[in-house]
């Protein structure tokens, strides 16, 4: 009997570990931008970055990353879409001074977003930018 208490300890092992794996591989993402944007106050280049996030619920801390450096950290929201995003894609909206801010992240394939809540930020909704 001790070998089959000693095979199921290691199967829940394993379940537990592969559980904690995926939930650390949906907190991280690609995106790209087209044209400087504003993120948090700074204004991020053209180019690609690898966004990771953690929290519980629907309020994340999102880090935005270029190679190794943490370009922007700013709290976002979770939310939920209606159908899956087709591609990884950058939603912006039009400040005041015409200037781009990013107000969602999408991820391809999945039915879920961040959504960032940039202050004082316009309300015009320019799309999305793969």
């Amino acid at each position: 009997m001790k070998s089959v208490n000693s095979i199921c300890k290691g199967i829940l092992i394993a379940a537990v570990a592969l559980a904690s794996i995926s939930l650390w591989a949906e907190s991280k993402g690609a995106l790209e931008l087209q044209h400087p944007t504003a993120v948090a106050g700074k204004t991020l280049a053209t180019g690609n970055y690898v966004v990771r996030w953690e929290g519980k619920g629907d309020q994340v801390e999102v880090k935005i990353y270029q190679g190794k450096n943490v370009v922007a950290s700013l709290p976002a929201r979770v939310i939920q879409l209606s159908s899956r995003a087709e591609y990884n894609s950058a939603v912006v909206n039009q400040s005041s001074s015409g200037n781009p801010s990013l107000a969602e992240i999408r991820f391809g394939g999945k039915k879920y977003a961040l959504q960032i809540s940039n202050e004082g930020s316009g309300s015009g909704s320019t799309g999305a930018a793969r």
